[in-house]
């Protein structure tokens, strides 16, 4: 019996840089940007979507990308760990991930930072108990969540003096 490898015609923009090539139908989103693209950052944990060590923004919503075919995603934009910092600098979540010491072996990092992002843009940060709520698909088993909730919460303030700031 011949075996027939089928290749589909995938375009999408990582990090802002349009990506173009032919993938067997069954390549990951998490398996394309670690193992073909090398960006690392992404991190695979238990491949079947329950940590969110793999969590990515695929048109600036929070998806697992073990989870999700690369050719399932015609021309999305996805964002990942390493697309975040602009010009040197890193996104407020990342410093504020450093500054509430909210890791600890680093592992299930990126996937929270990039979690918490989306969770700042969909609106659930009225309270600990609701971020802890949206976060919750997002495993730490060092158990540095009141850290990642604290990140989290300096984010919301600073935004809040920004917004302050700019109202004056």
């Amino acid at each position: 019996m011949t075996h027939v490898s089928v290749a589909v015609p995938c375009r999408l923009q990582i990090n802002g840089q349009g990506y173009s090539a032919d993938l067997p139908p069954s390549v990951t989103l998490l398996d394309l940007l670690r193992e073909r693209l090398d960006l690392t950052g992404t991190k695979k944990g238990c491949d079947h979507g329950q940590c969110g060590a793999c969590t990515v923004l695929v048109d600036g919503k929070r998806v697992k990308s073990c989870l999700i075919l690369a050719v399932s995603i015609p021309d999305a934009a996805v964002t990942t760990i390493e697309g975040i910092a602009h010009d040197g600098r890193l996104h407020p979540m990342q410093q504020a991930f450093i500054d509430a010491d909210a890791f600890q072996c680093g592992y299930c990092t990126p996937g929270q930072i990039m979690s918490a992002i989306a969770l700042l843009d969909e609106g659930h940060i009225h309270s600990r108990a609701e971020i802890r709520e949206f976060m919750s698909g997002n495993l730490c088993r060092c158990g540095a969540y009141n850290g990642i909730i604290d990140a989290i919460e300096r984010v919301v303030a600073l935004q809040h003096r920004n917004q302050a700031g700019e109202a004056a």
